[in-house]
């Protein structure tokens, strides 16, 4: 089930990266490294990280193949279909919530801590967005005000919570990804986002 999760959350960041390169007007190429770089970014720093070396698509250059048939599809659906406006974000959202699940999981079953289980769901969720946004120019959701990251880490909270107390892999991994999709999903809906920090003497102007 994770594996098929994992190339599910490759094809949905490839196609995010795909998405945003077209929007720079990249050449196919570029548009190639872009997805590449969003669907395979998260899982290298995650293995590197945790020293599981090679990184997975070394190992298993499917997860190349399937990021590659992601960019090319979603240029020729794009060619000949107007993509509904807001497709990026959705599509972000969905990869972000299985990259989560995936990288709580590995990072779990190398035998890391739950603390550090959870920063790995994270990084693995978010990083390949990160680069992503870098590489097209935009600033990182990440740093933006809106849920991202902390939707990444609920999820993966959750994930670690009924991995320890709750027998079932698949009931955990499913409640980790609805927490982190719709975490993310009610803060593009709803404008959420977390309260910002103003030192005391800020004036008004730079709030």
């Amino acid at each position: 089930m994770m594996y098929s999760l994992d190339l599910i959350g490759t094809v949905i960041f490839a196609v995010t990266g795909a998405l945003a390169a077209g929007r720079k007007h990249l050449d196919i190429f570029g548009v190639v490294v872009v997805a590449l770089a969003t669907a395979l970014g998260g899982g290298t720093i995650r293995d590197v990280t945790l020293g599981s070396l090679p990184v997975f698509w070394v190992l298993q250059p499917t997860y190349i193949l399937v990021a590659v048939a992601g960019a090319l599809a979603t240029v020729v659906v794009a060619r000949f279909v107007r993509l509904p406006h807001g497709l990026l974000a959705v599509a972000d959202a969905f990869g972000l919530a299985v990259f989560t699940v995936i990288g709580t999981e590995r990072a779990l079953a190398v035998g890391a801590g739950p603390l550090v289980a959870v920063l790995m769901g994270m990084a693995t969720g978010v990083a390949g967005g990160m680069v992503r946004d870098i590489l097209t120019g935009e600033v990182p959701l990440i740093l933006q005000r809106e849920i991202y990251a902390t939707a990444s880490l609920c999820g993966a909270t959750v994930f670690v919570v009924l991995a320890t107390y709750c027998p079932g892999q698949c009931a955990y991994a499913f409640a980790s990804a609805v927490v982190t999709l719709g975490l993310r999903l009610a803060a593009l809906k709803w404008n959420l986002s977390l309260p910002r920090f103003f030192p005391k003497g800020t004036s008004d102007a730079d709030r």
